[in-house]
């Protein structure tokens, strides 16, 4: 018998709402968990496509300035994300989800209203309360609904904003920008928010841990801290260098504090941050994959649209559409992925995805500044498919031996890792273009473009090597484990 408990009523069907009144509850779940999802993650790309409009307005080119509007966030997230699983747990998860989407959609429209750079990173601040929470809260009530047997189905719901996001976003926002001006990037967000807010208030089932602990105020001061410094120095690195006293200060701090964190709450008897969860090799395995491979597909998420914006010239939105086949690859091969999976495991699987996906990325080495578009493309849709053999079984595996009362720590525990580990990546990876870009000429001859693409290669390279780092550590993944599971509980 689990410890979570459901608090609400079964649902009344409302025969004029035909098929939403007689969605199942696993459908609701979904279909809210991606809409709030897609919203959050393709925030993240628009405001980025958005930046020098939003600079051109407030009168300023600052790039470590306007940097505040999208660390900002990222600091909010730092402080939310760990702390989300208790709070789900305590107060319920419809209840904390629902307050996390409301605040998301509430500070979306303040940011539409903003009147300067401080007030858009403040407004900023306050969106990330809500994404910080509505990321593992929502995670954790999609794998409460599917059993272990059902565990690659629910991933794959997770891998459609997750992927689709990205894409669609800097195609959205350079026409949004473009079109409507760069405060449509915010409102966009206020219908569907108040839409899939009034469905969950309807559809979704309330659980709560009846044995959840009281706050622990160190562990939440720690973690938002460590992570905050950590973010906040990699984000610097990009403007200040490595070697700077800011960056190397928060990083030191990051590390001294992440220290404290471990020791304090290993002595909890029910910490914030439920670390006894890496002690299952399952879990533990699966975060250290998801740490190379998160780095590799945002890290090239990242590159690709610079490239194809400095380099090549094209616009926001025609980058966008170029780069947007890697997210029909991964829905095309998403149905493979879910059969294979209950039958071999994830093991071979996340091995096979990881290396061909680092194939794929190592051929960008073997581009020009002039090659035809079409052959990103098949790049890029390539690396969509591998990548479905990699989000889904490394998702469904992560959770499969995690207990049904753990599930909202443990979605706390993995959507850190996976912030770090893509801040981590992209600044590492933009580290490596300046230093390539750095004494480059930028005018327009051949010679001058074919300068500016190499530099992308090395970047590019290590894409590829975080790929393969990757697919060397899922050789420590217990398939027999994982199987032996999921058919137990079949």
């Amino acid at each position: 018998m689990n410890n979570e408990i459901p608090l609400t009523k079964p649902h009344r069907q409302v025969a004029f709402l035909g098929p939403l009144s007689s969605m199942s509850d696993r459908s609701a779940v979904a279909l809210v968990f991606v809409v709030a999802m897609f919203m959050d993650i393709m925030d993240g790309t628009i405001v980025n496509t958005a930046l020098p409009s939003i600079g051109r307005e407030f009168g300023t080119t600052n790039p470590a300035g306007l940097a505040w509007i999208v660390l900002g966030y990222l600091l909010s997230l730092a402080i939310w994300i760990p702390a989300s699983g208790w709070l789900g747990d305590k107060f319920g998860t419809k209840r904390v989800f629902l307050f996390a989407l409301a605040i998301f959609t509430a500070a979306s429209v303040l940011c539409g209203f903003a009147h300067s750079v401080a007030e858009l990173s403040l407004f900023r601040f306050l969106q990330g309360i809500g994404g910080g929470m509505m990321t593992p809260v929502g995670t954790a009530m999609l794998f409460r609904e599917y059993p272990p047997k059902d565990r690659a189905r629910a991933s794959a719901i997770l891998v459609v904003p997750t992927l689709l996001a990205p894409a669609i976003g800097p195609v959205l926002g350079g026409y949004l920008t473009d079109g409507l001006g760069w405060r449509w990037i915010f409102f966009v967000n206020a219908p569907f928010g108040l839409l899939i807010f009034f469905f969950g208030l309807w559809r979704l089932k309330e659980y709560t841990h009846h044995a959840s602990s009281k706050f622990d105020p160190a562990g939440f001061v720690l973690s938002a801290t460590a992570l905050g410094s950590i973010l906040y120095g990699l984000n610097q690195a990009e403007f200040s260098g490595w070697t700077s006293p800011k960056v190397l200060g928060c990083l030191s701090a990051s590390l001294i504090l992440g220290c404290l964190l471990v020791i304090v709450e290993q002595k909890k008897h029910d910490p914030l941050l439920a670390l006894r969860l890496f002690r299952d090799p399952v879990f533990r395995v699966t975060n250290i994959v998801s740490v190379f491979s998160t780095a590799s597909f945002f890290g090239l998420i990242l590159l690709m649209p610079l490239m194809l914006q400095s380099v090549r010239g094209l616009s926001a939105a025609s980058s966008g559409l170029t780069t947007f086949p890697q997210a029909i690859g991964v829905i095309v091969m998403s149905q493979v992925v879910r059969s294979l999976y209950p039958k071999i495991g994830p093991r071979r699987l996340l091995i096979g995805g990881l290396t061909i996906a680092g194939v794929l990325m190592l051929c960008l080495l073997l581009t020009t500044a002039t090659t035809n578009l079409w052959v990103y493309r098949g790049l890029l849709f390539g690396r969509g498919m591998c990548w479905a053999f990699v989000f889904i079984p490394l998702q469904a595996a992560g959770f499969s031996t995690v207990q049904f009362a753990d599930t909202g720590r443990a979605s706390s525990l993995f959507s850190t890792q996976r912030q770090m580990a893509s801040s981590l990546g992209i600044a590492v990876l933009i580290t490596m273009l300046e230093s390539q870009l750095h004494g480059l000429v930028h005018v327009a001859s051949p010679a001058a473009m074919a300068d500016l693409y190499n530099a992308y290669k090395v970047p590019f390279f290590w894409c590829a090597m975080f790929a393969f780092f990757g697919a060397v550590a899922s050789l420590f993944l217990d398939d027999k484990k994982v199987l032996a599971v999921l058919h137990q509980k079949d």
